[in-house]
């Protein structure tokens, strides 16, 4: 997506035993001068505004300002009230939001066919 410069340089995992609630960080620009922390649950249930505002917390123990919280599953409307009322800025990426920017974004993803689309070219059989 473009943070950090290479895919390599953008971010790093750090989730962890005591990782107070952070596990990755992005990188937003080549120098490192802005860090997003992310948070992310592989669940099955509804993601809860208990879990947000904990990830809000971390966010606060770092003094950072932006945050991603991902989930391959959904989140409840109260977390979308709660992450639009509060300063940090929290974006949440559901797995339905998380399936398509890997598909825009080549990642984890492999293509396994491309299709090619003809038409029929009318010059080649115009009258002169």
């Amino acid at each position: 997506m473009g943070y950090g410069g290479s895919r390599k340089d953008a971010g790093e995992a750090i989730g962890k035993s005591g990782d107070e609630g952070i596990d990755g960080i992005i990188k937003e620009d080549r120098l490192g001068l802005d860090i997003i922390y992310i948070q992310a649950k592989k669940w099955e249930n509804t993601v809860s505004r208990p879990e947000i505002q904990k990830f809000a917390g971390a966010l606060q123990g770092k003094r950072a300002k932006k945050g991603i919280f991902i989930t391959t599953s959904d989140f409840s409307r109260s977390c979308e009230e709660y992450v639009a009322a509060i300063d940090s800025k929290i974006i949440l990426i559901d797995g339905q939001r998380l399936a398509q920017l890997m598909i825009d974004f080549n990642v984890g993803v492999t293509t396994e066919a491309i299709y090619e689309l003809k038409r029929v070219d009318a010059d080649y059989f115009a009258e002169e």
